[in-house]
């Protein structure tokens, strides 16, 4: 499916999610299939290697609404639970208008503005700078951030951020990747099932006896069959790797791209790309949630577990999603920003308010300031200034007029 601009490219990643999803469905049944090789092998271990590809279809035919009605269930559950699991997870909790009102009216007047279902606002008690967006419906949609976001950034740049987890929801982004993410888990626990089970047989149950009695009883019909049975076990084990990793790489192929459309519908709904980039700038490497699965990692603004030479990573760098946004929205890059707190240390970790500033003309200790105290404490003084001490009172002087700055109530000049 082409794509010639935002929308069209919302549509096309739709369709392809679409896809990939069903491709996802179809490794569950890869996984039956799997397990009906190795249930084949090594219960009758005399036959061809045609026989057992054969007896395993049969297998899959009779088990597949089984896997269907499993996978259905399992996507069920986490469809009127996922948001719980979670945030058991993350530890977010939801919050009230009252309870922060100056996030909550940032949401709100996005939504306002392009006429958007509210969603729920959830707050992590985190120093990580990291949000994410959840649901599968509009009464599920949620939106969390955590605390260390709402101290470091400003409102233009929390507005960005919320900008953001709005277009997820917007594009669609969050049901396919909570799906994605849910299936994914249906394969990886059946590969993990399957390998345990694998790896532990021979050692529970009648297994042990009844495989090696079944080892001695067939060696020679073993020979006459080529070893097929260790074939069919390895081609097994084999199709069960290539299913649980093509799972994971259809759930990174769901989520880099989505980013790049993300940060491009909240510069669409703030008008501010500036915002957009010094929010990702200081969200960058700061989004690690402890305690977070990967999974749920991945539904985040910013995931800094990267993969191996970035074959795995779930989402772009920043600098290629700022790269992208001084192309084509005309944002301006300030580089790797510190944090707040970090721009208050001086260079030798002391806050800056213990550095000394560079004295300026107006201050009594600089040469300039000294030479104008001098000049005016030999004026002769003024009625207005008359029984003041020169070092504690206002400063001496002619006469004030109706247009100067007299010093007000509480005896401090305004």
């Amino acid at each position: 499916m082409a794509a010639y601009g935002l929308y069209t490219h919302i549509a096309s990643n739709k369709f392809r999610s679409i896809v990939l999803l069903a491709v996802l469905f179809a490794q569950v049944y890869l996984m039956v299939y799997a397990g009906a090789l190795l249930g084949e092998a090594l219960s009758y271990g005399g036959a061809p290697l045609d026989y057992y590809l054969v007896a395993a279809a049969r297998d899959l035919i009779k088990a597949l609404p089984y896997a269907t009605a499993g996978t259905a269930l399992w996507i069920l559950i986490a469809y009127f639970f996922h948001q719980s699991i979670v945030d058991a997870v993350t530890g977010g909790e939801s919050v009230t208008r009252q309870q922060q009102p100056r996030l909550y009216n940032l949401l709100e007047n996005l939504c306002i503005s392009r006429g958007l279902a509210m969603p729920k606002l959830k707050i992590i008690e985190s120093d990580a700078l990291n949000a994410y967006a959840t649901g599968l419906n509009r009464r599920q949609y949620s939106v969390t951030v955590t605390t260390g976001l709402l101290n470091a950034l400003n409102d233009q740049e929390i507005e960005a951020v919320l900008g953001h987890e709005l277009t997820h929801i917007r594009n669609g982004d969050v049901q396919m990747m909570v799906i994605a993410v849910i299936i994914a888990g249906v394969v990886g626990f059946f590969a993990e099932l399957f390998f345990r089970s694998f790896t532990n047989f021979g050692y529970y149950g009648g297994y042990r006896g009844s495989w090696s009695s079944s080892s001695s009883s067939s060696d020679n019909n073993r020979r006459s069959s080529g070893g097929a049975p260790l074939i069919v076990i390895i081609i097994a084990l084999l199709l069960i790797a290539l299913a649980w990793l093509f799972s994971q790489l259809v759930r990174l192929a769901l989520s880099r791209s989505r980013e790049f459309l993300a940060d491009a519908g909240s510069v669409e709904l703030t008008k501010n790309p500036d915002a957009m980039i010094s929010a990702l700038r200081k969200i960058e490497n700061r989004g690690e949630l402890p305690g977070a699965t990967s999974a749920v990692m991945e539904l985040c603004l910013d995931n800094p577990r990267e993969g191996f030479a970035d074959l795995f990573a779930t989402h772009p760098s920043v600098e290629s999603r700022v790269a992208a946004l001084v192309k084509y929205a005309g944002g301006r890059d300030p580089g790797p920003l510190p944090l707040p707190s970090e721009a208050r240390l001086g260079p030798d970790d002391q806050p800056a308010e213990e550095i000394p500033w560079r004295k300026g003309p107006w201050d009594g200790d600089s040469p300039e300031g000294d030479a104008r105290n001098a000049a005016r404490a030999d004026a002769p003084p003024s009625d207005a200034s008359k029984g003041q001490d020169p070092a504690s009172g206002p400063p001496l002087g002619p006469p004030l007029g109706p247009w100067d700055n007299p010093p007000g109530p509480w005896g401090r000049h305004r």
